[in-house]
Formats: structure tokens, sequence, C-alpha cells
């Protein structure tokens, strides 16, 4: 099942998921739909939020990428805690199923540990490093209730306000289903 990504300006990004404590068939049976929404619109991570559903979980796939380190990244994190941010801060150009269009720097750490489980439950605690940081920290954010648009400053805000504005109201072009903010 493809679901459709909750678009920028939807109450459901801005809330913090909640612990999954399900069977872990509910478990995977998500993080499959999740992998194929993501696969589908050509993303490389998807927090369970951005498919409207407020769980601390999301799925990562960076094998599309040319880079050989990621060809076997393709993970589950469901209960994720960063415990540890390490290493030099760097800036990267960062974009959004959710916020389609938009691409800006974000800075983030290079390395972290993360404690989580996989579709079964099974516990892990491992470091990442580049790219696969990276990615969780954006994942991490989103069960949070934090867009990578909140790391920019705020002269970049202003420059992307009437983008984001747009994508609020569906004013966007995108080859994957979405959904929006109802109107109030």
């Amino acid at each position: 099942m493809i679901y459709p990504i909750v678009a920028y300006g939807h109450p459901v990004l801005r809330k913090v998921g909640t612990e999954i404590d399900s069977d872990p068939a509910d478990i995977k049976r998500l993080a499959e739909e999740m992998f194929e929404t993501m696969h589908y619109a050509q993303g490389i991570g998807l927090a369970a939020p951005q498919v409207g559903k407020s769980l601390r979980m999301f799925v990562a796939d960076a094998s599309a990428m040319d880079e050989e380190e990621m060809q076997d990244f393709k993970k589950v994190f469901v209960n994720p805690e960063i415990l540890e941010e390490f290493g030099d801060e760097y800036a990267f150009e960062e974009g959004c199923l959710s916020i389609p269009g938009i691409r800006e720097n974000v800075i983030r750490h290079e390395k972290i540990r993360v404690r989580y489980m996989d579709e079964t439950l099974k516990e892990y605690e491992e470091v990442f490093d580049g790219m696969k940081a990276r990615i969780i920290q954006h994942e991490y954010d989103h069960i949070n209730g934090i867009l990578f648009t909140d790391h920019l400053s705020s002269f970049k805000k202003r420059v992307i306000k009437s983008k984001l504005i747009n994508i609020s109201k569906g004013k966007v072009n995108v080859d994957y289903p979405m959904v929006f903010p109802r109107k109030r």
C-alpha cells in the first residue's frame, strides 16, 4: 500500500511521536508499506508522521545512492533514541518528501550513537557516520515534530516562506500522492 505523503503545514508533522509497543506483525506490515511509499516517492528515508501516523518509527534505504557504503543501508528504526552526537559538524543540502522542491544546507554532526529496535522489536545500539548519520538525524527529527527547515537561519526561513505556504495550500507538483492541511 502506498500512503500519501503528509505535506508541510499538517499538524501531525509537529507532534512528538508515540512509543510503539504493538504486535511485531503490525510493525512489520507498516514498515513494508512505508518502504513501498518511500521508494515510490524516490526518497531515502521516511518517518511515520510523514504518512499520517504519530509514531516513533522511521525507515531508511539509501541503496539507490551511488555510494558503495550506502548499498547495504536499509533499516527500520522503532522507538529510536539518539544517545550521542559527536564528531565535526558539517553542512549538507537536505530535502524532504513533505517539503518538495525545497533543498537547503543543514548543519549536523558527522557521527551518532543510536539505540533502536528493528521491526521484530530486537534492540540494537550502533554508531553511524556520514550520510547514514545524516539520514537518521533527519528522520529522528520528524518523530520529534521537527522539520529540516527548523534548522535554517531566520533569513533563510524568510526567503522560503512563500514556497512553504504554497506547499501547505497544495500548490506543488510532485509525482507521488500527498495530503495537505485542512483549510481553516
